[in-house]
């Protein structure tokens, strides 16, 4: 049985001001290995809930566990060291004047010794090109290169779950880059948690699909499965990638799987 990396328990999330439910009762499970996605409209909780895995957010009732212990009572570095989160804007996360400061940050806050940041100093940069950066003032970087830099700060640690929200909107480089990593902390044995609107890179790099609205889970299925609802897409304010529309188009209301890429679509009406 696959070990869960996170569970909630009837997650309520209330905020203050306006009095605003932003989840309401919220039960799920994530496991390890997971490359999960949360998909659905601005405002439908999707950043609320995973705000809750690294104690961003305290649930106003509920429970949230993970790695298998109860959050209660936990701090904000106890969790993050568990499950690192990686903002929508980098400019959010960047606060150091080198991109070598900016990465050796998270380590020396969770008591790596000099010789454990330096070694994971060389894997990060060595996985992700950053050697020529380090001496760089990380706000002069593009935009996909500062993405890409606190992707690096958040890997520096190694987290057993890594959260990215919202990570596309990067130049081919940056997507290439973004899908290695995802996949080498998959084959690692690490979980992966993405909220993206960028249903293309969903569709392919995903092994689980959440769709949500106003605070709920609409569905929580197989990419193949999760465009076969219209109404379910609707609701969640979702449009399948153009070359699933046009294979559910050819299946005439009767798919039973999607086709996900091109690359799918050839293989299926290949004959």
């Amino acid at each position: 049985m696959a070990q869960v990396a996170i569970r909630t328990e009837k997650l309520v999330h209330t905020y203050p001001r306006g009095n605003v439910m932003a989840l309401k009762g919220v039960d799920l499970e994530i496991y390890v290995g997971d490359i999960l996605s949360i998909v659905g409209q601005n405002g439908s909780g999707k950043t609320t809930l995973v705000r809750h895995f690294n104690g961003l957010l305290r649930p106003t009732s509920g429970k949230v566990y993970l790695m298998g212990e109860d959050t209660t009572g936990q701090t904000v570095a106890q969790m993050s060291r568990r499950c690192g989160y990686v903002f929508q804007n980098p400019n959010h996360q960047i606060f150091c004047t080198t991109v070598r400061e900016e990465l050796m940050v998270a380590p020396k806050n969770f008591g790596f010794s000099e010789q454990e940041t330096q070694e994971s100093l060389n894997r990060v940069c060595g996985l992700m090109d950053l050697e020529h950066l380090l001496d760089k003032h990380p706000m002069t970087l593009d935009y996909t290169t500062k993405k890409i830099v606190t992707i690096a700060s958040v890997l520096m640690f190694s987290p057993e779950v890594l959260v990215l929200d919202e990570p596309t909107g990067l130049d081919e480089v940056g997507r290439r880059m973004l899908t290695k990593i995802i996949r080498m902390m998959h084959d690692n044995g690490h979980t992966v948690v993405v909220i993206s609107h960028d249903m293309d890179y969903v569709a392919e790099n995903s092994s689980r699909i959440i769709m949500m609205a106003q605070g709920e889970i609409l569905d929580d299925t197989s990419p193949d499965r999760a465009f076969l609802n219209a109404g379910m897409l609707k609701r969640a304010q979702v449009e399948p990638p153009q070359i699933t529309q046009l294979d559910l188009a050819l299946q005439g209301g009767k798919a039973q799987s999607a086709a996900l890429s091109v690359e799918d679509f050839v293989r299926k009406y290949k004959s």
